[in-house]
């Protein structure tokens, strides 16, 4: 059961208790996964209710533990915050896991498996570009692995139509219409030094 902050949180007195309950219900048996588990601790709010969902998830974690695995996930800076917030939490966590980032390589391999799902393919000197995109995005603010992947296929993809449109060709082949060209990744502002990361930009074409 995979779950964040909104399904175990409520916004009111007396609203928390019975939706973290019901989450850990669905859980029993198998495994609870709270995505972004760090939003779950407020402590500028003193009105948030998130301590008291920690509260009753701690309860479970040592008077069933037999009954379901939790995992607590999110990046290691704010769950190391996260942790410290909470000695009890802290205690009852046994093994703390540190995911190392995807390498280029791995990041091509996500990338090409995105193109096979949505039946795209790097035309000649396109996967080349898009390595070095990848070489440049990793290195500005915001990269978010697998999600900044699939957002760059997706505006490759909006340029590619974009070109095909201008150029006004009449009838496309099915092999034009599934092939990215290297200029439809060379045309990102990743390439363009002085602009700000891709994600924050308007998508081509749009109003």
């Amino acid at each position: 059961v995979a779950c964040t902050r909104d399904d175990l949180v409520g916004q009111y007195v007396g609203h928390t208790a019975p939706k973290t309950k019901e989450v850990l219900r669905r859980a029993y048996g198998g495994v609870l996964f709270i995505d972004e588990a760090y939003y779950l601790y407020k402590p500028e709010n003193e009105r948030d209710y998130g301590g008291e969902a920690i509260e009753i998830l701690l309860q479970v974690m040592e008077a069933e533990r037999d009954k379901l695995v939790v995992i607590f996930a999110g990046y290691k800076d704010r769950m190391d915050e996260f942790f410290r917030s909470n000695p009890g939490l802290s205690s009852r966590v046994a093994h703390h896991i540190d995911f190392p980032d995807y390498d280029i390589d791995e990041l091509m391999a996500i990338a090409h498996l995105m193109m096979d799902q949505q039946n795209y393919t790097f035309g000649p000197g396109a996967e080349d570009a898009f390595r070095v995109y990848l070489e440049r995005r990793v290195t500005r603010p915001r990269f978010a692995h697998g999600r900044s992947v699939r957002n760059s296929i997706d505006r490759a993809r909006l340029r590619q139509a974009n070109r095909l449109f201008g150029e006004g060709t009449g009838v496309l082949s099915r092999d034009v219409l599934m092939t990215i060209s290297p200029d439809d990744i060379l045309k990102s502002s990743v390439f363009a030094e002085d602009r700000e990361p891709e994600d924050d930009d308007p998508i081509p074409g749009a109003p």
